[in-house]
């Protein structure tokens, strides 16, 4: 018996529950210190996103090979731009995690009411990073139906604010807080692309569902593009009310702007109920993450791209040895994180990365800024194959052309994301990009190997040369 298939409106449903996480919890503090022109950077960034949605579903129903983002990005550029896809894009989520964890601890700063000092947020990060972890160890099933549950806790508020929010909507507060500090559109829009960009990030992991629906190659780019539409309005529409809500400079120096916007709305133990779901989203979707980063080191251990240690499992099937190997990494991560104290003792990474700046706001943005420049590369491999895809898999030339055209549009908002995610974040980013290359040089070897294997005529062995090959005039 053939099983039951997802409709479109259903498809579409989880493509948008899927970018809804935790992104969205801290967005209405960091767009605040822009001020409400960053609705700019909004539009673009929505418009960027629905083109990248529009180009991994033409991947997603086209290719068929495994692995994702590095399954399509080798088609363009081999195993070393499969390898690559994949490295960063475990980069890019090691780093996201770390930025969940924080958002987590903001909001418990929030609902308790405490002000711990840099040092002491760095380690309440590494704690939910720890328990998290831990709580992996039972396997998927477990993960999954809390992950299912606590997405809710951010869910619903959020569609809440974006609703009911306009009866205390004060268009004079909006327009106090438009633009604080007198940019410029482009310069609006430039300063917060990255923080929005976050949101959208997991837009490409709606596409592995595809088999899962009726008709993919016409349901999966409309569930994809309808998705991210409807969750770029619900991000523009919730940000934007709680900017009319709560005055600029109180919603920006907030640790956590849904439940003070809660608590203005109907009274503090609202808001407190609310941060309080808050942070079961926030540790319920990391709890989810920590297992998806996990899977993703694994999926390309199995493969040969990274070391064996990742693909090791227990009885329930989860790599624990894996785990443990990203929560040291993340560990470390969050340690650098930590700014600088006021004597300039070392508490964190350097200084000029986070110049004096102490808060969870601001750890918050270092950590993102660099997780999207990493989740960028593969964004804009898989944009620069599709070209490549379309023509192995003879899709016709003009519906080739407007994919084409659509993916230029992408990963043209890649690059404008990349140059104004900071220097800082870039270089760092940058650096991380090209040592995977040099990780790529260390098992590459394995595939040549194989290769070698399957044409041993293009073999040199011992005192034989490879076979000439026929020359003649005619040929120049």
């Amino acid at each position: 018996m053939t099983a039951k298939k997802m409709s479109v409106t259903q498809l579409t449903m989880l493509t948008a529950i899927n970018m809804l996480g935790s992104g969205i919890i801290l967005l209405p503090a960091k767009l605040a210190q822009v001020g409400g022109i960053s609705i700019v950077s909004w539009l673009v960034t929505a418009t960027g996103s629905m083109a990248l949605a529009w180009a991994f579903a033409c991947c997603s129903t086209l290719s068929n090979k495994p692995g994702g983002m590095g399954g399509y990005a080798e088609y363009a550029f081999g195993k070393a731009g499969n390898y690559i896809a994949n490295y960063t894009y475990g980069v890019a989520i090691v780093i996201g995690n770390v930025a969940i964890a924080i958002t987590a601890v903001g909001y418990i700063i929030g609902l308790f009411n405490i002000n711990p000092n840099p040092l002491e947020i760095g380690l309440m990060t590494m704690g939910l990073l720890w328990l998290t972890t831990f709580a992996n160890f039972g396997g998927a099933s477990i993960t999954g139906k809390i992950g299912g549950i606590t997405v809710w806790g951010v869910i619903a508020p959020v569609v809440v604010v974006s609703t009911v929010g306009w009866f205390w909507f004060k268009p004079e507060i909006y327009a106090a807080g438009w633009n604080p500090h007198n940019n410029s559109l482009l310069s609006a829009a430039s300063s917060s692309v990255a923080i929005t960009l976050w949101a959208f990030l997991g837009l490409e992991s709606a596409c592995a569902n595809s088999d899962a629906v009726d008709n993919p190659q016409k349901n999966v780019p409309i569930a994809v593009l309808l998705g991210t539409l409807g969750s770029a309005i619900i991000y523009i529409v919730s940000t934007n009310v709680i900017a009319g809500i709560i005055p600029n400079l109180d919603l920006a120096n907030a640790n956590a702007p849904f439940g003070l916007v809660f608590a203005h709305m109907f009274n503090p133990m609202t808001g407190s109920i609310i941060s309080g779901l808050m942070i079961l989203a926030c540790i319920g979707s990391l709890l989810g993450w920590q297992f998806t980063t996990a899977q993703v080191f694994k999926s390309s251990a199995d493969v040969g791209y990274f070391m064996k240690c990742f693909s090791k499992c227990n009885k329930q099937g989860t790599p624990i040895v894996g785990m443990l190997v990203l929560l040291a990494v993340q560990t470390i991560l969050s340690w650098f994180s930590i700014p600088l104290s006021q004597d300039g003792t070392r508490l964190g990474w350097i200084h000029e990365v986070l110049v004096a700046k102490a808060g969870v706001s601001d750890q918050f943005s270092a950590i993102v800024d660099l997780s999207v420049v990493t989740n960028l590369i593969p964004y804009i491999l898989s944009m620069a194959a599709l070209v490549t895809i379309q023509v192995i898999h003879r899709t016709p030339r003009r519906k080739a052309l407007i994919n084409n055209i659509i993916a230029a549009v992408g990963a043209a908002y890649s690059y404008y994301a990349l140059v104004n995610s900071g220097s800082q974040a870039l270089m760092y980013g940058g650096v991380a990009t090209i040592l995977g290359f040099t990780f790529f040089g260390a098992v590459s070897a394995r595939f040549v190997k194989g290769e070698q294997l399957a044409h041993p005529e293009h073999v040199i062995s011992g005192e034989e040369d490879v076979p000439a090959i026929p020359f003649s005039d005619k040929s120049v």
